[in-house]
């Protein structure tokens, strides 16, 4: 059986990996100032993180069409795969996975929907093993996804609630409590939710909480650090990591600025990871 492999561009995966394992990415909508933007195009996520505190108006995003499904898994099945796994962002974050089942309806039998529970690498690590045992069949994938959903934490230090407060990804109460208390906010990826963890004062504590999370992982078969547009709070957290449990660390260590279409909901200068427990 050959197997395709779809996801969204939340699933923040580089290029390389993309063209490496032959994985189709449908992109997310990005609205900014009025204007739509397919994601990751038409504006670098370093713009956008430069322009997110001035905008008169909040960016806003949306999930992408069913036509934008219908495409890719057309062209996959016309190309000679004999069934599609299809991986996207947690749907009690997003309507995208809901927006492929849909698409995938036209194809009876030969697209599988799964709901990763996650985002950015969270969902990026997912991908990466369906594909790698995509030649197994879609049994052996699926069961490399969930391994890899089980073993994978995903963890950010917000420099402010406000963003996910107008995205209303956390309870309102939650929210007004941390810009009252100009907190930095550290959350979690949990039970596919954004929930937070721990009140914390200072930009440092929030980095050294960070760092002691990602120590609790122990060694690791995959890691992404993640920012939004701070490059050098994430290298001080890889600095960070290396001195502190070089041993635990994958050889290959992705270093990604996260898609704009997350980071509306999460805000500029944040930083955090994803890893995979081995």
């Amino acid at each position: 059986m050959k197997l395709g492999i779809v996801t969204d561009s939340t699933a923040d995966l580089p290029p390389y990996l993309i063209e490496e394992h032959d994985i189709r990415v449908v992109p997310t909508i990005l609205v900014l100032e009025g204007k739509e933007y397919a994601d990751g195009i038409g504006i670098s996520r370093e713009d956008f993180y430069t322009r997110l505190p001035t905008l008169q108006t909040p960016a806003t995003t949306a999930a992408p069409s069913i036509g934008d499904f219908l495409a890719p898994y057309q062209s996959l099945l016309e190309s000679g795969c004999d069934h599609l796994l299809s991986i996207h962002v947690s749907g009690k974050l997003s309507g995208v996975v809901n927006v492929a089942r849909r698409a995938a309806e036209e194809f009876p039998g030969k697209v599988t929907c799964v709901d990763s529970g996650s985002l950015s690498m969270g969902i990026g690590f997912q991908v990466l093993a369906a594909a790698e045992a995509a030649d197994l069949g879609l049994s052996s994938a699926l069961e490399a996804v969930e391994s890899v959903h089980r073993r994978t934490k995903v963890i950010a230090a917000l420099d402010t609630m406000e963003y996910l407060k107008r995205s209303g990804r956390v309870p309102a109460v939650v929210a007004n409590i941390g810009g009252l208390l100009s907190i930095k906010p550290v959350v979690e990826l949990r039970d596919g939710e954004v929930k937070p963890m721990s009140v914390i004062r200072t930009t440092s504590q929030a980095d050294e909480l960070t760092l002691a999370q990602l120590l609790e992982v122990g060694e690791m078969e995959r890691l992404a650090i993640l920012h939004t547009n701070a490059e050098a709070r994430a290298k001080n957290l890889l600095h960070g990591i290396m001195e502190r449990n070089h041993k635990a660390v994958p050889r290959d260590i992705l270093f990604v600025n996260v898609t704009a279409v997350i980071g509306t909901h999460l805000g500029p200068n944040c930083i955090g990871f994803a890893a995979v427990r081995k």
